[in-house]
């Protein structure tokens, strides 16, 4: 049997290249792409190695997948290493890890690499950190064509080719091995002839690699697609590198035996490296950090001290959700259990390591959640400050969290406010050594859509061809194109109609699922015991920024490192600035401060406005879907925000749960709550009988079969996984139990088929419960302090002009005035400017940074308000608050309180910001007017002033409303469909408002409901959606907004008609969805403001100026030059005259009927003004 062993293999964690993924790719058990692993095993090797370009990301993957598969994992790096000159090309080093010792070489060369060695060809060693030291551990083989051996050869300089070899002999002696490679590349012979030579003449072993890229030699495409995509270049592209041949595949020891038939020594090095290579890596034991402790205590006595201490002030203190003092007896029995089995399975220092930065946050202003996940149901974590629910008091289980008869490390998840996340993780690298804490990588990958796109352009084809194919991609999180071409009939039809579309995503199918890019885990922190790179390789992007572990979160902790999860939870951010604005206002009243942690939690106000659904902005609770369940389940106490988190979820919606549970309490259920049997009462009433929550599992099997709660929770995770065998086992186990303590077997056995059922649905009650308390307390600062929660609401969301647009419209729901931004007035964020008025954070103007704000605060808070524009530019630093951001403030009418009007400002800035400099120049000159010199010429300061005097009409309605929109997203100070209102009062069926009401009442089928009212309604169009076959829009006519839906035939039809802005007019049915949870127009006809009015205008009436200072005649000249294009209309015109001594109607001759266009009215309005003009219409269309 042949023997060969591939030693140089890039997957696809090399990133820059390489298309061969570690595992295969399955479908129902079968292999639809094969991965290396399988691969190499099928072929018979003994051993594969996987060497990356400069990063070992993969190595934990693939060291796991190989062993499994029975072959031995070879571990290395395919290295650049820098050469001489600024525009040399790194020459390449593969390095391979014989032992421990060379692991650890390997692994910290690769880190200084990124730390030290980034450069335009990415991470690159430099020869100066190689040495007999860096290098003891590692077989060295010379990057054939590419290394800086092979490179002299093929460019003719045989002797810098054997210096270069004398040097790495020198360093690895017997570990360096002369690297051949047949790989069809231009120069590969020439190469190999060159090194057998050097190899002969100084007794130096050859062996035989492949430079593998891909699996099989058809995913060449693929990689030469992916190289592109990664490069930003065409595949067709003529003058593009062409680095890699379709032989770099993985080839079979034949393959490569009939290769090299000529050099089977180079074949059996192959064999005898893998061999020498010995590298074993310990995984799964996890290596915590020391906590410093007190001399003379054991870090676990210290736990039980600092547990108790906490415990009593616990018990001492009031608490969130505390209805009296709670029996002593239960909680010290927990605590003690809880202690013995944390200190027996040593996990000690971890709790006080989590305690130690939660309350090093606490005590610097960081605010902190509650808890999140599982860890809220222990309650030494609650004695410790790290969470704040009492576990015993909402029936929160200790094992779900850490179980005592499966051995994993506990796994803590903490909520920190946005804002102070990263001094919570400075403070723990200062603490434990900035070079044994990190943050932790993670790989972006080639999803549906965006591989689509990429692989669209590599093709050639254009933005607009590829935007195409992935619009038909469903939004789906993890959605698949082959589960893409399954559910989307339009992308079915064009998949095997154009062979276009075939082509991309047949290629893209190819390449989907692959690692793309690397990033930030958006929580993950490991402390290690020692330097990180005694645990894993580093890496950070080029130019420094944060450093992160090349093990993703599972490799951590395989590699036996402990992860924390530093969460930022934005409403925390917004409790935080909520409180301080309370606090502030109460401190001014002589009040004392509000403390969240001591919110009464039966407060009837607050569920009354969860009852009526005004939950915008309350944590958890905002969404349209949420709104509709909790105007179902009405609830009145804590425990249904608990459940109400648990129960939106796909599984309890879909199952039938949810209508269940709400039947359940409100009474609606045939006959009494079954409990499935009695001793089961006290386990289910809170969910009425229900199985919701995962902890209830726990505890049936608990008390109904004698489970411990360590075995309830094997039960629960085999409940989750479904494993036939495991299931059979658990349902003997349990069914025995409940027999053993009398309980029917029947009985048994329906329980324990209920458990397996609710199981997949059911929640995890400590997290529910957890993010219930921020429920509630959101919920508790909208009801209590609308103005200060709402403003910090709007300033958590204030780049991001959409939110902000459905944020005020809340807030003049809740009937809160939201003031424009004012320079004399507003600050950075939102702000509270009366009991129900919240004043326009300048910070939330588009073009406005935040050095320009604090710049303007702090002159306006050092010498007062401004007084004028002129004012304002005299006393700002005009580089940070340059000419952009002051029409910016103009446009948003932050000048307002300035005087004049915008035109004015306007018009004045150019000649404010030139006085401004002038003086600025002056006064750096230390002239200041010292003998007139630094004044400019009369004429020009002549000119400037004349042009700060002088006042201009200010703008017209519709470019005010546009400069708003512009600056700020929305329109605040009006609306451009005010000045149509009139006019289309007699045409729609009402406001949009109005036009649906209230929810319907009654049973629906989950989607329209009755066959709709013919309605028409009118609006401007904020946004177009486009979905398969349908489009929709948003009409908006201030007093609501409503979604139109229409085909793709009648889109086509009216197409012109439909963009942003438009104001239109939509005849349709008005029909109640109860997917989205509100009223939508399916539109059968539309058009627009001006078709309206040639249509459905009977009678232009104008109201005749009664001055016209003798004039009449000329205005009667104007008049019929004015209404002289427009003539041959539909709609009749009348005079209406109203004078001191008479008054007359004056209906015109039908000759003077006209078309009444926009151009028509503005004409007329300049003559008799805007007031004086008056459609009037038939009856309304529908009736």
């Amino acid at each position: 049997m042949t023997r060969f062993v591939h030693l140089h293999v890039h997957t696809e964690y090399s990133l820059v290249d390489g298309v061969v993924r570690i595992d295969s790719e399955r479908d129902d058990g079968a292999i639809v792409r094969e991965g290396l692993v399988d691969a190499a095993a099928r072929m018979g090797m003994p051993a594969v190695a996987v060497t990356d370009q400069g990063n070992l990301f993969a190595l934990v993957k693939f060291y796991r997948a190989a062993q499994a598969r029975g072959l031995k994992p070879l571990v290395g790096v395919d290295a650049l290493v820098r050469e001489d000159g600024e525009r040399a090309e790194p020459s390449r080093l593969v390095l391979l890890c014989q032992n421990a010792r060379g692991y650890l070489n390997l692994t910290r060369l690769v880190t200084r690499s990124y730390l030290e060695g980034q450069g335009r060809h990415g991470p690159t060693l430099q020869r100066a950190w190689l040495d007999a030291d860096t290098t003891a551990g590692l077989i060295a083989l010379s990057g054939a064509r590419d290394g800086d051996v092979g490179r002299a050869l093929l460019a003719g300089r045989a002797d810098e080719a054997r210096r270069a070899l004398e040097a790495w002999l020198a360093l690895f002696g017997d570990r360096y091995y002369l690297e051949l490679q047949r790989t069809g590349r231009p120069g590969d012979e020439e190469c190999i002839s060159g090194q057998l030579g050097l190899a002969v003449a100084r007794g130096v072993p050859v062996v035989a690699t492949n430079d593998v890229r891909f699996v099989s030699r058809d995913d060449f495409e693929s990689h030469e697609a992916r190289v592109c995509i990664q490069e930003g270049v065409l595949l067709a592209d003529a003058a593009r590198p062409r680095r890699y041949s379709e032989e770099q595949y993985l080839r079979s020891p034949e393959e490569m035996a009939k290769l090299f038939a000529d050099l089977p020594e180079a074949l059996e090095n192959s064999v005898e490296i893998a061999r020498r290579l010995n590298l074993e890596v310990r995984l799964g034991q996890p290596s915590l950090p020391a906590y410093p402790v007190p001399a003379g205590r054991s870090i676990e006595d210290h736990l039980r001290e600092e547990a108790r201490a906490g415990f009593e002030a616990r018990l001492s203190a009031p608490v969130i959700g505390a209805g009296g003092p709670p029996e002593r007896a239960p909680y010290e029995a927990r605590l003690a259990s809880e202690l013995d089995v944390i200190c027996q399975m040593g996990f000690a220092g971890y709790f006080l390591i989590v305690a130690d930065f939660i309350r090093w946050a606490r005590e610097n202003g960081v605010p902190v959640g509650p808890g999140r996940g599982s860890g809220a149901g222990s309650l030494v974590a609650y004695s410790l400050g790290i969470t704040d629910l009492d576990p015993l008091r909402y029936d929160l289980l200790f094992e779900r969290f850490l179980n005592p008869e499966r051995v994993s490390m506990p796994d803590f998840d903490v909520d920190f406010c946005m804002e102070g996340r990263d001094r919570v993780i400075d403070y723990v690298a200062e603490r434990y050594g900035r070079d044994r804490v990190s943050q932790i990588i993670t790989y972006g990958t080639m999803a549906a859509k965006a591989v689509v796109r990429d692989v669209a352009r590599v093709l050639g084809h254009s933005y607009g061809f590829a935007d195409s194919i992935a619009k038909l991609i469903p939004f789906e999180l993890g959605i698949t194109l082959d589960d893409a071409l399954e559910k989307e009939e339009e992308l079915r039809k064009r998949y095997k109609a154009e062979d276009d579309v075939r082509e991309v995503i047949d290629l893209a199918r190819s390449l989907e699922g692959l690692v793309r890019n690397a990033g930030t885990h958006a929580g993950g922190v490991v402390i290690a015991p020692s330097v990180l790179t005694d645990f894993a390789p580093l890496y950070c992007e080029e130019g420094g920024g944060s450093v992160v572990t090349q093990f993703d979160k599972d490799d951590v902790e395989a590699a036996g490192l402990v992860k924390f999860d530093f969460l930022g939870l934005r409403t925390l951010t917004i409790i935080d600035w909520a409180v301080r604005n309370i606090n502030v206002a109460r401190a001014a009243a002589g009040e004392p401060p509000l403390d969240m942690a001591l919110l009464p939690m039966e407060d009837p106000e607050t569920y009354s406005l969860l009852k009526r659904c005004e939950t915008t902005a309350v944590f958890q609770l905002e969404s349209r879907g949420m709104k509709d369940l909790i105007r179902r389940l009405q609830p009145d106490c804590f425990e249904d925000i608990v459940a109400l988190v648990a129960l939106f979820r796909p599984g309890p919606l879909q199952s039938g749960m949810v209508e269940d549970f709400i039947a359940r309490k409100h009474g609606r259920s045939t006959g009494p709550i079954d409990y499935l049997h009695p001793d089961l009462k006290p386990v289910l009433f809170p969910t009425y009988g229900v199985i919701l929550y995962q902890e209830q599992v726990m505890q049936i099997a608990q008390v109904l079969a004698g489970y411990t709660l360590g075995g309830a929770d094997l039960l629960r995770r085999a409940m989750g996984k479904k494993k036939p065998e495991e299931m059979a086992k658990q349902r003997s186990i349990f069914v025995d139990g409940a027999v053993a303590r009398g309980v029917a077997e029947s009985t048994a056995a329906h329980i324990f088929d209920l458990m397996e059922k609710f199981a997949g649905y059911g929640f995890n009650k400590s997290h529910s419960a957890a993010y219930a308390v921020l429920s509630y307390q959101t919920a508790w600062l909208k009801t209590h302090y609308p103005a200060a929660f709402m403003a910090a609401v709007l300033s958590s969301d204030m780049d991001k002009t959409d939110k902000v647009v459905t944020l005020i419209d809340e807030c003049n729901r809740m009937g809160l005035a939201v003031e424009p931004p004012d320079v004399n007035a507003s600050r950075f964020m939102f702000t509270v400017s009366g009991p129900k008025s919240i004043r326009y954070g300048l910070g939330a103007i588009k073009g406005v940074g935040q050095a320009a704000v604090e710049n303007m605060l702090a002159e306006r808070e050092a010498q007062g308000p401004f007084r004028d524009i002129r004012d304002l530019c005299r006393r700002l630093d005009l580089n940070r608050v340059n000419r952009r951001v002051l029409e910016a403030l103009i446009r948003a009418g932050a000048m307002d309180s300035l005087g004049a009007n915008r035109a004015t400002h306007m018009h004045q800035l150019p000649g404010a910001m030139q006085a401004a400099e002038q003086q600025s120049r002056a006064l750096a000159a230390g002239q200041d007017d010292l003998f007139g010199l630094a004044e400019p010429p009369p004429a020009a300061a002549a000119e400037v002033a004349t042009e700060l005097r002088e006042t201009l009409p200010d703008w017209s309605e519709a470019v005010r409303l546009a400069g708003e929109r512009e600056t700020l997203g929305l329109y605040l100070t009006g609306h451009p469909i005010t000045e149509y209102e009139r006019e289309l009062k007699p045409i729609v069926s009402g406001r949009i408002a109005d036009v649906g009401g209230a929810r319907p009442v009654g049973g629906g089928d989950g989607g329209w409901r009755g066959p709709g009212k013919a309605v028409t309604v009118a609006g401007l169009v904020l946004e177009i959606r486009k979905r398969g076959n349908r489009t929709s829009f948003v009409l908006d006519d201030r007093s609501g907004r409503i979604e139109v839906t229409m085909f793709d035939e009648l889109y086509q039809q009216y197409r012109s008609l439909i963009a942003r802005d438009a104001i239109l007019i939509v005849e349709g049915n008005l029909r109640f969805d109860d997917f989205v949870d509100d009223w939508r127009v399916a539109a059968k006809r539309i058009i627009d403001i001006g078709q309206a009015r040639e249509q459905y205008a009977r009678r232009l009436v104008l109201r005749w100026p009664a001055a016209t200072n003798g004039d009449g005649q000329r205005l009667i000249a104007a008049l019929e030059q004015a209404l002289a294009p427009a003539r041959g209309g539909r709609c009749a015109v009348a005079i209406r005259y109203a004078g001191e001594g008479a008054s007359a109607n004056v209906l015109l001759g039908d000759e003077w009927s006209v078309r009444p266009s926009q151009d028509l009215i503005e004409r007329l309005g300049r003559l008799v003004g805007r007031e004086g003009v008056e459609l009037l219409y038939a009856p309304r269309i529908d009736g």
